[in-house]
């Protein structure tokens, strides 16, 4: 038997607990977090929607930081993707961000908050259709369809 780094040896535990069913988001996203909370022996699930601020760690470790603003007070939480308590993912709107961390939008307030929709501004990016809408089609798809 070839021998295994330690780091070989986390992973192969790691990937038996790591959700294959989280959906694609990515940072800049509005995105809503069902959130089960347990009170004694009852447990009810709570969904908190915001902005997907950041993302960090990888595998079973990471981490995404969502931001919304409640009465002109922004409110962040860290969920930890893989846990049991995290019921779904959903994204509800895609925006376009060029960063990897959308922590100046703390200092923002009004209109300047907003970021750009990813159906307006950019191409539709494969495999990130928004709900309601259909795939956008490439420009040589559609000289193609007119060919045929």
């Amino acid at each position: 038997m070839a021998k295994m780094s330690q780091q070989q040896i986390l992973d192969m535990v790691e990937k038996d607990f790591i959700k294959s069913d989280v959906p694609r988001v990515d940072v800049g996203d509005t995105v809503n977090v069902h959130f089960r909370i347990v009170e004694g022996d009852k447990e009810r699930t709570q969904v908190f929607q915001g902005v997907l601020i950041a993302r960090s760690g990888h595998g079973i470790n990471e981490m995404m930081t969502v931001r919304r603003i409640v009465e002109e007070v922004g409110i962040e939480r860290c969920f930890p993707l893989n846990s049991p308590l995290v019921a779904k993912i959903e994204a509800v709107r895609r925006a376009d961000s060029r960063r990897a961390k959308l922590y100046y939008l703390r200092d923002r307030a009004g209109k300047s908050r907003r970021l750009r929709d990813r159906r307006r501004g950019m191409k539709q990016v494969a495999g990130l259709a928004v709900a309601g809408q259909e795939q956008a089609k490439t420009p040589a798809a559609d000289k193609a369809e007119k060919k045929a």
